[in-house]
């Protein structure tokens, strides 16, 4: 691998417009278990506490598992090496902006800027009924489900539910860095969550190159993958931290 680390190092200096695309890999070393697989959440929990329609319908029993999930246990995580290095990379110039599936807040938390939340942020809420919102510091979560102040209606984490669109800002911004950049920095996704997934692909076919940091090959690595980094997220970046000189 450090002959790819080494090539992969020289890449993102040369580059004229880097972004990385992160999903659920780059947070498990902060203690947040992925979604799907053997060990994935909904292994534990039913996955149709997610589901708008059901959350509307059923609105205490799903906010008892979101609190649990999203509040109870993922607000102790905090940001891992990998967050850190790739903010140290933007203040250095040498990333433009992030595009994340993850719902985390740690890229925020770590530093960075430019972050573009495809899939929302579990710490903000929205009203659905008014459109206010909240940051996670303004709720009881004693009482739930929760409610806006203002009218009453039931307020939901302002993240994706099944059922739900992409944040079109996000979305668009999105597209914008698959066109514009010429290496794609791809780091802890398995590629399997559409439409996230084609993102990368955008990006391969508009002549970037892709550089992918898994712990497993995932549905990109024969497929767009330039150059594969294999490992934990957390020591493949700090190896390239230290090519890079940050």
């Amino acid at each position: 691998m450090n002959n790819n680390i080494n090539i992969a190092a020289e890449l993102l200096k040369n580059s004229r417009y880097t972004t990385a695309f992160t999903g659920a890999g780059i947070s498990v070393e902060s203690g947040i278990p992925p979604f799907r697989g053997e060990t994935g959440l909904w292994s534990k929990y039913n996955p149709i506490v997610l589901d708008i329609n059901y959350f509307h319908s059923h609105p205490k029993e799903s906010w008892n598992v979101i609190k649990e999930i999203f509040y109870d246990f993922f607000g102790k995580a905090k940001p891992n090496d990998a967050h850190y290095v790739l903010a140290r990379m933007e203040k250095a110039g040498l990333l433009k902006n992030i595009i994340t599936q993850n719902i985390d807040n740690l890229h925020q938390e770590a530093g960075s800027k430019e972050v573009y939340e495809f899939h929302g942020n579990s710490r903000d809420l929205i009203c659905t009924k008014c459109g206010k919102r909240y940051t996670v510091e303004q709720v009881n979560f004693e009482k739930l489900p929760l409610t806006c102040e203002d009218c009453g209606g039931l307020v939901k984490p302002d993240f994706i539910f099944f059922g739900e669109g992409i944040p079109p800002l996000a979305y668009q911004k999105s597209l914008e860095a698959a066109e514009k950049a010429d290496v794609f920095l791809v780091i802890g996704t398995t590629g399997e969550i559409m439409p996230a997934s084609q993102i990368p692909v955008m990006a391969k076919n508009n002549g970037a190159k892709i550089i992918e940091v898994n712990v497993e090959p995932s549905n990109y690595t024969n497929g767009i993958t330039d150059i594969f980094l294999k490992g934990k997220a957390t020591e493949v970046m700090n190896k390239l931290a230290s090519k890079l000189g940050i």
